[in-house]
């Protein structure tokens, strides 16, 4: 199974991102890269997926917000050339600006009627094929160098052919925060799981009595990593539950339905989910992606100067 297309649900306002997100898409907060340069977080998820062998993406957005980004990355690139002619890092940027915007497509969700729905959204440009899907919210850091996190995910996909989500164990007073899932250990693989059971943000008491998963340590639970790779199937399942979903379609209960008509696996991603809508996100995956960056050694003095600032006060 290949999988060439790639799907980032953009469309939410970001109100826990107030005030910036009143005035810009919050997906073009700028963040230093692991390649030491400034981009829009959603530069970086697409990056995440084309350096992982992607070679089409799909953003689904809001009404208008499609040429919104493309008129900003669009002024990012032309500024690039003027202001900085001659510069080996802005020449690298621009170069991967037009990389983008050559592969980059829209599909508007008109309502937010939930994500499931904004999944939906994408049914046109994915088609009959296989696909990846990123969540806007979230900018990752793989602990395998060498080898993105959406990179492990499609390895397993391409190997196995069918769905597969990433999973990471999640201590058990965080699992109200997302999907979480149960499953059989699959045998002679590490970290791959036959999906028998999802629930979305379930409470400590319902995760306690369906969702634990042997061989995990104690107060521990499977919760989704925020990327999945999909077969088309799921369009015509979310399509049934559309009909009854009165206007918040999820997209949990159509993966229950996935895992009960076909092959779908959970893969432990070697890495880490930063998820930019939470109090003080932002910071913690600049922080996150400045460590194992090229921007190690400054991200470290930058550090040690607020410590000590901190201290002497």
């Amino acid at each position: 199974m290949k999988v060439r297309k790639a799907v980032i649900t953009a469309a939410a306002r970001g109100e826990r991102l107030y005030p910036v997100a009143d005035t810009i898409q919050k997906a073009m907060l700028p963040v230093v890269d692991l390649d030491g340069l400034h981009k829009p977080t959603i530069q970086i998820i697409a990056e995440e997926a084309f350096s992982s062998g992607i070679e089409e993406l799909c953003v689904v957005c809001a009404p208008g917000d499609g040429e919104r980004y493309l008129s900003a990355f669009a002024s990012l690139r032309d500024n690039l050339g003027r202001s900085y002619q001659g510069s080996d890092w802005a020449t690298q940027q621009a170069d991967k600006i037009d990389f983008l915007l050559s592969r980059l497509h829209f599909a508007e969700q008109a309502e937010p009627l939930g994500y499931g729905h904004a999944v939906a959204c994408a049914r046109d440009f994915v088609q009959d094929e296989p696909f990846l899907l990123l969540l806007g919210d979230y900018l990752y850091v793989s602990a395998r160098p060498g080898q993105r996190c959406a990179a492990q995910l499609l390895a397993l996909a391409t190997q196995e052919g069918c769905s597969v989500s990433a999973v990471n164990p999640t201590i058990e007073h965080q699992i109200g925060r997302y999907g979480t899932l149960t499953g059989a250990l699959v045998a002679g693989q590490a970290g791959v799981y036959e999906i028998e059971k999802i629930i979305e943000k379930p409470s400590l008491s319902t995760a306690e009595l369906e969702l634990q998963t042997p061989g995990l340590r104690a107060g521990y639970y499977l919760c989704f990593f925020g990327m999945h790779v999909l077969t088309p199937s799921i369009f015509g399942i979310l399509e049934r539950h559309q009909a009854t979903s009165n206007g918040n379609l999820l997209l949990t209960p159509a993966l229950q339905e996935l895992a009960e008509t076909e092959k779908y696996l959970a893969l432990e991603v070697q890495g880490t989910r930063y998820d930019l809508s939470r109090p003080h996100g932002l910071l913690r995956a600049q922080l996150a992606l400045g460590l194992a960056g090229e921007a190690r050694t400054a991200t470290l003095s930058t550090m040690v100067e607020l410590l000590a600032e901190a201290n002497g006060r």
